[in-house]
Order: C-alpha cells, then sequence, then structure tokens
C-alpha cells in the first residue's frame, strides 16, 4: 500500500511516521511538500504532528490553506482515506474534513506524557483491529487539544458512534480525573460522517516500536492494513 506523509513548515513528526509506516510495517511510502498540487498515487494520505506554521495563528489555521489540502480534500471527498495525528487532527478540523475544533488545553499548558485511551467504536478502518472498550498508553504531546463542539453536534457525533477514542483510566474508567486537556465528554479521536477521515490528538506513531518499550500504537497501524489488503 502506498501511504503519503505530508510535510508542512514546522511539522516535527512527519518522520516519525514514515518510519513507522516504512521500516515498522514494511509499507510504500512518499513523502509529499505541503506546495504540491499532487498526491503521487497514494492510496492513503497522513497528516502528522507539529507545529504547522509555528501555531502562530491558531494550530493548524494557516495549514489548512497550503497547496496540497486542495488535493486532500478532493481525495476525501471522493471516498480517499485521511488520517490526521495531533496537529494534522487540528489541520483536518480546521479544513472542515473533521466538526469541531480543538481549543487551547484547560491547564492553558503544554502536555507531554503518556494517557490512556479506550477504544470506544470498532466501526472505522483505524480501529477495526482493537476489540472496543480496549485500552491503550498512547503519548499525548499538545497545547491545543481540547476537542470542542456545539451540544448539538457532539450529540450527533455520539449517536453515530463518531467518537473513536476517549481518554481514561487505565482500567478504561471514563473521568475528569483520566481527561488531560479538558476535551469535551473526553473525547480523544474521531472520524468523520463517511467514516474515510479520522483525527486523534495522542501520537500512536511513538507507540509502535519495541526500541520504545511500548507497541499499544502499532495495532492502530496493524488495524488500516489489515482491512485495506485483506
Amino acid at each position: 500500500m502506498k501511504f503519503g506523509v505530508i510535510t508542512f513548515p514546522g511539522s516535527n513528526c512527519d518522520q516519525d511516521m514514515v518510519y513507522v509506516l516504512e521500516t515498522i510495517m514494511g509499507q510504500q511510502v512518499e513523502k509529499l511538500w505541503h506546495k504540491d498540487h499532487d498526491l503521487k498515487g497514494c492510496e492513503f494520505i497522513v497528516l502528522p504532528g507539529g507545529f504547522s506554521y509555528g501555531d502562530y495563528l491558531r494550530s493548524g489555521a494557516i495549514a489548512q490553506f497550503s497547496p496540497i489540502m486542495k488535493e486532500v480534500i478532493e481525495f476525501a471527498k471522493n471516498g480517499g482515506y485521511v488520517f490526521g495525528v495531533c496537529n494534522g487532527f487540528q489541520i483536518l478540523c480546521e479544513s472542515g474534513l473533521l466538526p469541531g475544533t480543538l481549543q487551547h488545553n484547560n491547564n492553558r499548558q503544554f502536555i507531554c506524557k503518556n494517557v490512556h485511551l479506550r477504544t470506544e467504536s470498532v466501526n472505522s478502518l483505524i480501529t477495526r483491529n482493537i476489540a472496543e472498550g480496549s485500552v491503550l498508553k498512547i503519548p499525548i504531546a499538545h497545547g491545543e487539544g481540547n476537542y470542542y463542539d456545539s451540544k448539538e453536534a457532539i450529540q450527533k457525533l455520539e449517536d453515530n458512534k463518531q467518537v473513536l477514542f476517549r481518554y481514561s483510566s487505565a482500567d478504561g474508567e471514563v473521568n475528569d480525573q483520566s481527561n488531560p486537556n479538558g476535551a469535551v465528554n473526553n473525547i480523544a479521536g474521531i472520524c468523520n460522517v463517511q467514516r474515510n477521515v479520522f483525527g486523534m490528538m495522542p501520537h500512536p506513531e511513538r507507540a509502535a516500536d519495541a526500541n520504545l518499550g511500548n507497541e499499544d500504537g502499532r495495532v492502530i497501524f496493524e488495524s488500516i492494513l489489515s482491512e485495506v489488503l485483506a
């Protein structure tokens, strides 16, 4: 399978994502530049984490206007798979490919630590190999990860089972104590209605290598591959 990983000015997790997809998962990877006008035949597009354009306006707000995003939006509208992690999630929300927005963490500080995620829905490409209710330990690293939308929009997300991951305790309990950033309903990851665009704040690519002592994130990549290549 051919994955495309986009680099924006300020991306700092693009090479991590390339490494996991290429070296750990053994897939073909095309490195895409934000000024490209061609997705170069990629079958799955990844928007990695980082600080696109320095987050000088609002995380992801400037990157949504990069030339390549016109191609990504068209690709997604035609059913192509797109996955945004951290800053990539923010860009997808800013570009309208995913609902809602990511606000400043409620403590107004940058947070970098391992958190636990409870898998809420197996009805998505990135979660189909994960049992519903399973808890993963995945690191976060963000200053604006507080997911928010209107009460009505959140209810639609919940009703459609578009919430893929929720911040939880190690034993899967969802509460305020396990919510690192104030995200409404402890939401850590979602998909669109069509279930071909996915976004999550935690970094699975930072938990996919045995040398790091944590491979919980690898199951997300295995899920993608098992479904697409089946």
